[in-house]
């Protein structure tokens, strides 16, 4: 883009629908919304409706527009369909000079769709992040792959994640590594200080989340045997905040309910949440953003898949991936209990994925890029990283 000298606010729009997307896009959000350079037009398309409305509360940032897409079981096609529609209006609507999506959600891929059917620029925050298997995690791996197409900023949390773009072809020029908003957020809701720990005992703290769509069914139920296994050790609480979705609650429910060393819980907040991952001792999750909050607190993670496309928490040695065989998990869960000098070492691998400076280095590159005076906006110093930037993703095949 060639820019004229910035002479009215820059109009984006933030398109997010899910939980993770509020998380990683509300830093970007507020920090827009206190500079003279932009005016946010923030979009809630619902997707994860029960779990949104608060979450935007909490971290405050107000809803411009909101979408009412959901339906009970709704197939992703339908969901898909009704998201591009709802979106498409709305963009007519308010004509933003840019649409800023995140991730890899169904909201991110219409968004950054529906931008493209009106010739709005896309910036894509949390871009380039691969497992290079194509419907492993589904959708997502195939929707970030066409964002990736059709998106004008590629905000790369990793040298890693823009190495991956750019053996796609995206040009160095449109390719910005940033860190990860979620260590932004994650900060400032420590700072903030307001979140409550849901551990009950002075017991070993293990802090679990499971929903992806690929671990639903059979392999849930496995891993909910699993955990009840761990938990019989005697010196294990684990807590569990539950899905809404009536699959992980249909398979996980039965294997864990009743043991009083498991308190399965409704979704938290996000400021509970980061306060209970802050009072844990070790992380299982089937969650991306997850990976990248724990090491920034020191804890280890055991991830319940068989990719990650986060592999640099892996690499660091940070979080191991274990897949979702059930013996595998819980001897896994096993040695990191039992073993002092592991556990040390996971614990104290460090962070790749950022330091709290993401939005800094987001908006400064989107202001420069809309005209904006380089004393009214200054660039921030560059990320200081340590992880390869060669593409790759990391997989238990």
């Amino acid at each position: 883009m060639s820019p004229n000298v910035l002479t009215t606010p820059v109009r984006a729009m933030l398109v997010l629908g899910t939980r993770p997307e509020a998380i990683k896009l509300a830093p970007v959000a507020r920090a827009m919304a206190a500079s003279p350079l932009f005016e946010p037009v923030v979009v809630s398309t619902g997707q994860h409706r029960e779990m949104l409305q608060q979450m935007l509360e909490l971290l405050r940032v107000p809803a411009s527009v909101e979408l009412d897409v959901m339906r009970d079981r709704q197939e992703l096609s339908k969901l898909t369909a009704r998201l591009v529609d709802g979106l498409g209006d709305v963009i007519r609507a308010e004509r933003p000079d840019v649409v800023i999506v995140q991730g890899d959600t169904t909201t991110a891929l219409t968004g950054a769709l529906a931008a493209f059917y009106e010739h709005i620029p896309v910036a894509h925050v949390e871009a380039g992040l691969r497992t290079g298997v194509l419907d492993n995690p589904f959708p997502e791996e195939l929707n970030r792959r066409l964002i990736g197409r059709m998106a004008r900023w590629h905000f790369a949390p990793t040298p890693r994640a823009a190495g991956h773009l750019r053996a796609e072809g995206v040009p160095d020029a449109e390719v910005f590594v940033t860190g990860n908003t979620v260590i932004d957020n994650l900060l400032w809701v420590l700072q903030e200080g307001t979140g409550r720990d849901h551990f009950r005992t002075g017991l070993r703290r293990v802090l679990v989340t499971l929903h992806r769509r690929e671990n639903q069914g059979d392999k849930m139920r496995a891993m909910g045997t699993a955990l009840r296994r761990l938990a019989d050790r005697g010196d294990v609480e684990i807590v569990l905040p539950l899905h809404k979705s009536p699959a992980v609650r249909e398979a996980l429910l039965p294997e864990l309910t009743g043991h009083d060393r498991i308190n399965v819980v409704e979704p938290l907040d996000y400021v509970d949440f980061s306060a209970t991952l802050a009072g844990c001792d070790l992380v299982m999750t089937d969650s991306g953003g997850i990976q990248e909050e724990a090491p920034s607190l020191g804890k280890p993670a055991l991830v319940l898949r068989t990719t990650t496309e986060r592999p640099e928490a892996v690499e660091a040695g940070a979080a191991r991936l274990v897949g979702t065989e059930p013996h595998v998990i819980l001897d896994a869960a096993m040695h990191l209990l039992d073993d002092a000098a592991a556990y040390e070492r996971m614990s104290t691998a460090g962070n790749p994925f950022g330091d709290g400076h993401a939005t800094d280095r987001i908006v400064a590159q989107l202001a420069e890029d809309f005209g904006a005076d380089a004393d009214a906006a200054p660039a921030p110093s560059p990320l200081v990283v340590t992880q390869p930037d060669g593409p790759g993703s990391y997989s238990t095949a």
